[in-house]
């Protein structure tokens, strides 16, 4: 159970968060009868623009590990703000540009600087995903990636799949029965055909 937002919670009532993975989604749970009351505020706010967040924090860049950590950051502040009475849009706005100043905070902590990709990043999920949040370029990857030659899908998914080898491209290597460098091109290739794929499915 995490208890990122039950030491708040605790201070307005009974109400218990379960945090899973957010590719798997938030799972948010109610002690006690809280219909009307700000913590199922919180928790609609959660459901509705979880998955968006975090999709939003890894397309600018975040690991996993970092998107979720920095996902529960962000509905802290929301929680703080009180941000439950507001409209869809400027919820989401609200959301993505705290994710947004998190994320260039943590990375200057880090000495990195990537304001300038972010801002790229920032501007093409407006253009594409703000609507949906991110929904259409996830379906058309998981389409291109299903067009891909055989070796080549089983690379891309052992390399960043659920289940990928994180870290150790040799073990791939060997699975795939190539050496590091001819995965090096493979993969480079793959990831041209998947960006062109895309790219032509997304302006269908």
């Amino acid at each position: 159970m995490s208890g990122w937002l039950n030491s708040l919670a605790a201070e307005r009532g009974c109400f218990l968060v379960r945090l899973k993975s957010p590719v798997h989604d938030l799972a948010v749970e109610a002690t006690d009868r809280i219909s009307a009351t700000p913590e199922a505020c919180l928790r609609d706010l959660i459901q509705r623009h979880q998955a968006g967040v975090w999709r939003y924090l890894r397309a600018v860049g975040a690991s996993p590990q970092l998107a979720e950590e920095l996902l529960q950051d962000t509905f802290v502040v929301a929680w703080q703000r009180d941000l439950t009475d507001r409209g869809n849009v400027p919820v989401a706005t609200f959301l993505l540009r705290t994710a947004r100043h998190l994320y260039l905070k943590r990375c200057r902590a880090l000495g990195r600087r990537k304001e300038a990709l972010v801002d790229s990043v920032d501007q093409l999920w407006q253009r594409t995903c703000e609507s949906d949040q991110g929904k259409g370029w996830l379906a058309a990857l998981r389409e291109c990636v299903d067009q891909l030659d055989g070796r080549a899908r089983k690379a891309v998914q052992l390399c960043y799949g659920a289940d990928a080898v994180r870290g150790d491209r040799h073990k791939v290597a060997d699975e795939l029965g190539i050496k590091p460098n001819g995965l090096k091109t493979l993969l480079q290739r793959a990831r041209g055909l998947l960006r062109a794929c895309i790219e032509s499915k997304i302006k269908e």
